[in-house]
C-alpha cells in the first residue's frame, strides 16, 4: 500500500529525542523547571494512582475492561480523562476500576 503524503512528511521530520535518567536529574536541578513540574503534581496524581494500581495488579486495559464489564477503549478514555479537564468520570466508575484492580477507592481531602 502506498504511503500518504502526511505519512511521508512525518517519516522525514520525526526524530525522537533520547531521554535518560541523567537528563531528568539535570532538568530537575533547575529550580524553575522543578517548580513547574511540581505544580503539575496534583493534576497527574490521580492518573498515577490508577495506573500504579493496574500495573501492580498485572493487568492490561483490556483485562480491567473485562472485569468492569466495558471495553478496553473505554478504560483507555477513563485513564486519559484522569489527567485532563475534558471529562470527569463518576465515583461509581472509579470504584469499578479500583475493584477491577483489586483495590478500594478512597477519596480524601488534604
Amino acid at each position: 500500500m502506498a504511503k500518504t503524503r502526511l505519512q511521508r512528511e512525518l517519516e522525514e521530520h520525526y526524530a525522537p529525542v533520547p531521554h535518560t535518567r541523567e537528563d531528568t536529574e539535570r532538568m530537575m536541578a533547575d529550580p524553575e523547571f522543578k517548580a513547574a513540574y511540581d505544580a503539575l503534581e496534583s493534576k497527574y496524581a490521580p492518573l498515577e494512582a490508577f495506573l500504579d494500581a493496574r500495573v501492580a495488579a498485572g493487568l492490561t486495559q483490556a483485562q480491567v475492561a473485562e472485569r468492569m464489564g466495558t471495553t478496553a477503549s473505554a478504560v483507555a478514555r477513563l485513564e486519559a480523562s484522569l489527567a485532563s479537564e475534558k471529562h470527569s468520570p463518576s465515583v461509581s466508575t472509579l470504584r469499578k476500576y479500583a475493584a477491577a484492580c483489586g483495590k478500594r477507592l478512597k477519596i480524601s481531602l488534604v
